[in-house]
């Protein structure tokens, strides 16, 4: 059975930008980068919102050939991962989406999302902090993948809402060679 699952990299003090916007901080190094490919490998459909589509269809334009450049291989791997997905984008002010098997949805329905995991073969991921917020406030979420970069940046866009409790099983965790933690959880209902 196919999971709704809400996969971030974060700061230590809970946010996916700065206060700024910026999110450089949170580029994975090549070690980091390989294990999110294989996270998401099992993904056959992203839910996003503007702002991270804005973001991810830079991965539409990326080479997928194999490359002896060990840093262009694991981009060109995670080109090839995205690239195969269905992306469905939930926004009020884009016009239209672009990319092959993107579609432009214009609300955030719970009970439809629900549905759509329900019936896929492969696990879906729901992507950008206010959207995720929306599925957790629902009670859809199945699973969430925190990638916590060991920087404070005191501000910025939080990772989860306030507002919200959620009771969670730790599944999984590991630290990285750069400071980087991973830890997957269970949403326990």
């Amino acid at each position: 059975m196919a999971r709704l699952i809400y996969t971030t990299i974060a700061s230590l003090d809970g946010y996916v930008n700065d206060a700024a916007g910026g999110f450089q901080w949170a580029a994975p190094d090549r070690e980091v980068h390989t294990f999110v490919n294989d996270l998401e490998r099992d993904v056959g459909t992203y839910l996003t919102g503007r702002r991270l589509h804005d973001v991810m269809v830079y991965w539409q334009t990326v080479p997928t050939e194999d490359s002896d450049d060990p840093d262009d291989a694991v981009e060109h791997d995670y080109a090839r991962i995205w690239q195969a997905a269905e992306k469905v984008v939930y926004s009020r002010t884009l016009e239209a989406v672009s990319g092959p098997r993107t579609r432009l949805e214009r609300d955030f329905d719970p009970a439809a999302a629900a549905t759509l995991v329900a019936s896929a073969d492969r696990d879906v991921s729901i992507g950008g902090p206010a959207l995720a917020a929306e599925a957790l406030r629902a009670g859809i979420v199945d699973e969430l993948r925190l990638l916590t970069v060991p920087v404070v940046v005191g501000g910025g866009t939080r990772t989860l809402p306030d507002g919200i409790r959620l009771d969670l099983e730790l599944l999984e965790h590991r630290r990285f060679a750069g400071g980087t933690t991973y830890a997957r959880y269970a949403v326990t209902r």
